[in-house]
């Protein structure tokens, strides 16, 4: 699971934020003014979490002049690929083999989606291996070549298409001698594999003996002088398939945002039985040997109890538990969650079973007590879009890394920190990987935890936080306010509550502060507890209640309620409304002294426009939205032959929700205000769409932000299709519209609002005792008023005064956006003729060394 511990456009996500590795994984950068709060702390899916994510760095972006305007370039870019530009030469008279080995993971298809397309598209043969290491060693069909028509509508199915087996004949030699010489006969001398630890270590051992096992085929007359000659070394490059994350070096492995989607689909139905008859459940998820899953799902519902196998519980952990459950009901919950990794084990080594568990709660309490275990379950369904994209992403970036190969390359893993691709050598990766199951072997359970990475070691220590810290006696003597101001956005609520006992566990008053500004201004404004936001974590919209409204007109009104209530810190959670109100309440500093308290933004909006920030709370939760409703639309179309739609997405003028959409739902295009476009680049598309219709592939799916273009609407452009597609294809049109912003959180959204809540309660207390002068808080410098944003590597508190610089105000959207990098991907992957720029490549970096400074970045 890696450095992080934790994306999820969500997760580049998970670890980055804290959320899922600390949300997407570490994320650790420098950045101008604010101070960061740790590497580890900068989510899913992808993947979005992210998954997301600036995107693969290597040799993978397009100089995309896709949308310039440009009339000569549009006739190219209707032209069917040709290799172009530098990637002429990149994979010509080359061959990719492909495969996906050990247990399958949702996402694993992106992946070879992505191998496969940008293989062909650099000139390279790629050649699908059925059945993992078995069709290696059994050759025949089992190794085919693969085009581009093969790889589609795969993108949105889960398992693997080319199958995956466990092969004891490639543990012998005499097995891995039969596998070189199926790849020496086709000329492959560059193999990507997609599985765990087990087939990459596997591959690399594959790779070390090359050079023997040639020398052999050729003595034998396995193989000729010339074909030998040929294939004289071979390149490996591995993606890490697992739904576990419990490979050191990534923060989040294919597979495990999805599988998080599985555990809180059935944790939330459960929920619901459990409240109406007073149940506790106990819930087993997969984790023979990590914790990954459990953590994070007992994060994201709310969970009173998790059993890891990295942190096993303290002796008489029995007697903590039953306490835990009893003070639960006396708050006045209806139910108990308690989760359980498949391999936790007690102190002492033994296993601790959801029997056990459950045994022991019906005999000391007398609870109606179910276990539910959730099993294979979790592997399958559709991938979530963070997988999908970090699946892509990831592909692209390995194949990449095998072109650029030499025989002096070691083997390679392409790995995701924070929201960027790295590439680490494989066998470090492992050995990390192996450190851990060790330590536990050991018993040495507090490097266990630190082995996982810090972002696991944060998760930890907030579910701890949250799950088994009563607030203290003793108060602070500060009140916190917290609103929410915007749109609703799923994953606010989980926000809140995090703030809320945060908060309260600081030993602060919490006052919840409905309807926004508005609510403040008009005094609409209550004492939070402990118990008023149990169970807030599943929860879409915002309970507080939202509105738009800024704050200038109300300033007189909004510092009387400061005064009346005593407030020392507000906590805003919002939209593009709620930076611009914040500013203006810096603004109002100048003539009402009440102002001047610390202020902390959280960005939660779908649109994710918020300057500072890569993610913002629930745009996972829309992008899947978006994704799965593209799925049934594509679905359509396949059925009804020769379609196309035109789907129009939220997000005001950025583009973010309709570009990771389309990659994530393998749309033909999509149109974005930050992408200048012509008529004429509409009329390459639709010329795009009837070449390919003459493919095996008959339909079309073209997104459009709603505000992309005044004049090109989604009206006009469905009449566009329409009539220059008559004959050859006809054209429908969606308008999303709200269903964008509803729906229960994803778990990236989930545990994202957790975290940020955590930290920025942390950081106003830390600023209020700062700025406190003989009892009086006086907070007018600029860092006083700050937004929590996750940038690259790191959660970081910005001055609102500095990010002023970097937003556009009329278009109300970051005047840079990292996940622009990732349009060429969407472009290639659609078959569109880009320019590959590899002026920028994804260097390779260690594992070790990589720790160690994110470690200090912290």
């Amino acid at each position: 699971m890696g450095t992080h511990g934790g994306l999820w456009g969500l997760w580049g996500l998970w670890e980055s934020m804290g959320a899922y590795g600390d949300l997407w994984g570490p994320m650790g950068a420098p950045r101008a003014g604010g101070a960061s709060e740790g590497a580890a702390d900068g989510e899913h899916h992808a993947g979005h979490r992210g998954v997301g994510s600036a995107g693969p760095r290597g040799a993978v972006w397009g100089r995309d002049h896709m949308a310039t305007g440009s009339a000569q370039h549009a006739k190219k870019m209707a032209q069917p690929p040709k290799h172009c530009g530098s990637r002429e030469h990149m994979g010509a008279g080359k061959a990719i083999a492909v495969l996906t080995s050990g247990g399958d993971a949702q996402g694993m298809n992106a992946a070879v989606r992505a191998v496969v397309r940008v293989g062909i598209y650099t000139g390279a043969k790629v050649y699908f291996v059925h059945e993992g290491y078995q069709g290696l060693v059994d050759g025949g069909d089992n190794i085919k070549e693969a085009t581009w028509e093969s790889v589609s509508m795969m993108l949105q199915l889960g398992g693997t298409v080319i199958g995956s087996a466990r092969c004891q004949d490639f543990r012998t030699r005499e097995g891995r001698l039969k596998a070189a010489r199926n790849l020496v006969k086709r000329g492959i001398t560059n193999l990507c594999v997609i599985g765990g630890d087990g087939s990459l270590t596997g591959a690399d051992t594959f790779r070390a003996e090359w050079s023997s096992l040639l020398a052999e085929l050729l003595k034998t007359g396995g193989i000729t002088a010339e074909e030998a000659k040929k294939s004289s070394y071979l390149n490996i490059v591995g993606m890490v398939g697992s739904i576990d994350n419990d490979f050191c070096g990534t923060d989040m492995t294919i597979g495990t945002d999805s599988a998080l989607h599985r555990i809180m689909e059935i944790v939330d139905a459960i929920t619901t039985t459990a409240q109406s008859h007073q149940r506790t459940f106990v819930l087993e998820v997969m984790g023979r040997h990590c914790g990954y899953l459990a953590l994070i799902t007992s994060l994201a519902c709310g969970a009173d109890w998790v059993f890891i196998p990295e942190s096993p519980p303290e002796d008489g952990w029995e007697d903590h538990l039953c306490r835990r459950l009893t003070e639960t009901r006396l708050g006045g919950s209806r139910l108990n969650i308690i989760i359980v990794a498949e391999g936790a084990i007690d102190r002492h080594g033994k296993a601790i079973t959801s029997d056990e568990v459950k045994d022991l709660v019906v005999k000391r309490l007398g609870y109606d007590t179910r276990v539910t275990i959730l099993g294979h379950v979790q592997r399958g369904g559709t991938p979530s879009a963070f997988d999908r994209i970090l699946g892509s992403r990831m592909g692209v970036e390995a194949v990449m890394a095998l072109l650029e190969g030499t025989p002096d390359t070691p083997a390679c893993v392409v790995s995701l920190s924070g929201n960027q691709a790295v590439r680490l050598p494989l066998m470090e990766c492992v050995q990390v990987t192996k450190d851990v199951t060790t330590a536990m072997n050991e018993r040495r359970f507090d490097d266990a935890v630190k082995l996982r990475g810090r972002s696991f070691q944060n998760n930890w220590n907030v579910y701890k936080l949250l799950a088994h810290i009563r607030p203290p006696s003793t108060k602070s003597g500060y009140t916190l306010a917290v609103l929410n101001v915007g749109a609703p956005a799923a994953g606010m609520n989980a926000a809140v509550r995090s703030t809320v006992r945060i908060g309260l566990i600081h030993g602060h008053r919490m006052l919840a502060v409905h309807d926004g500004f508005e609510g403040l201004a008009s005094g609409n404004v209550e004492e939070s507890s402990w118990d008023k936001v149990g169970g807030w974590t599943g929860l879409g919209g915002s309970k507080l209640g939202t509105k738009r409204t800024l704050p200038k007109k109300y300033f007189e009104e909004i510092s009387a309620t400061i005064s009346n209530f005593g407030i020392h810190g507000l906590i805003i959670i919002g939209g593009f409304e709620a930076f611009m109100g914040s500013l203006e309440l810096m603004e109002g500093r100048a003539k009402f002294d009440e102002l001047c308290i610390p202020i902390c933004v959280i960005p939660a909006t779908v649109s994710n426009n918020v300057p500072g920030s890569d993610f913002s709370i629930g745009a996972d939760t829309a992008l899947n939205t978006i994704t799965t409703t593209c799925d049934r639309i594509k679905q359509s179309a396949a059925g009804t032959k020769r379609r196309v739609f035109i789907i129009e997405t939220m997000g005001g003028y950025c583009g973010y929700l309709a570009t990771m959409a389309g990659l994530a739902g393998g749309a033909d295009a999509a149109y974005i205000f930050e992408e200048h476009f012509s008529i004429r680049d509409l009329q390459i598309n639709v010329e795009h769409l009837t070449e390919k219709m003459k493919t095996t592939v008959k339909r079309g799916l073209v997104l459009r932000n709603e505000h992309c273009n005044e004049n090109y609407t989604t009206d006009f452009i469905y009449n566009l299709y329409t009539e220059e597609g008559k004959g050859i294809f006809d054209c429908r049109k969606n308008v999303l519209g709200h269903m964008q912003q509803g729906g229960s959180p994803t778990p990236f959204d989930r545990n994202f609002g957790t975290k940020m809540g955590a930290k920025s309660v942390a950081w106003i207390t830390g600023k209020i005792k700062e700025c406190s002068r003989h009892g009086r808080i006086f907070a007018n410098t600029a860092d006083s008023a700050c937004l929590l944003g996750m940038r690259k590597r790191s959660l970081v508190f910005q001055p609102l005064t500095e990010l002023k610089e970097q937003t556009d105000f009329e278009h109300r959207i970051p005047k840079e956006q990292w996940w622009l990098k990732l349009r060429p991907i969407l472009k290639i992957l659609a078959k569109y003729n880009i320019e590959l720029d590899t002026s920028e490549k994804a260097l390779m970096e260690h594992v070790r060394q990589k720790r160690i400074s994110q470690e200090y970045s912290m």
